[in-house]
């Protein structure tokens, strides 16, 4: 009966306290900057050096390249199986252009395990919709305008410079 009534005595404290639930469709979580999500590519970066496969401790990642024209490895397929991935973000770390990165994006639910083989295609959008794409976009159009800006500058400081 002790028992019964300590938690009892538990509960009836925990009524005034503010609630942490979210309303889950509605309100997104806010995780925190190192959260390690579902996965973002840039096919545009990636030199096929096979880091990311080697070092996975799953062997999720499968990948092959070719050489084009220019004699540089190009990307053909990159694959990676969520079934059996641990989101532990060793192949982001070893990547040396930085053409595989985390996001806060979790919701990887599918009726069929074949629905967790996601392809190229599919993190390139999760690159578009959920990862670093905009940020991107942002810092090179901020450079471009940068760029635009610095020869007017340096033509003002060649005609201030006239002694």
């Amino acid at each position: 009966m002790f028992g019964f009534l300590k938690g009892m005595g538990i509960t009836i404290r925990q009524l005034p306290t503010k609630k942490v639930t979210l309303m889950y469709p509605n309100e997104r979580p806010q995780w925190p900057e190192r959260f390690r999500g579902v996965h973002e590519y840039i096919p545009e970066l990636c030199i096929v050096c096979y880091q990311c496969a080697r070092i996975c401790p799953t062997s999720c990642i499968s990948l092959s390249g070719a050489r084009d024209d220019n004699k540089k490895m190009r990307i053909e397929t990159y694959d990676i199986n969520f079934e059996i991935c641990i989101l532990c973000n060793l192949c982001t770390e070893v990547c040396p252009t930085n053409s595989i990165r985390m996001t806060s994006q979790f919701e990887l639910a599918e009726y069929t395990r074949d629905g967790l083989y996601k392809n190229m295609d599919w993190l390139y959008h999760n690159h578009v919709e959920h990862g670093s794409f905009r940020a991107m976009q942002a810092e090179k159009e901020r450079a471009a305008r940068e760029e635009l800006e610095m020869p007017v500058q340096q033509k003002s400081d060649d005609r201030g410079g006239d002694k």
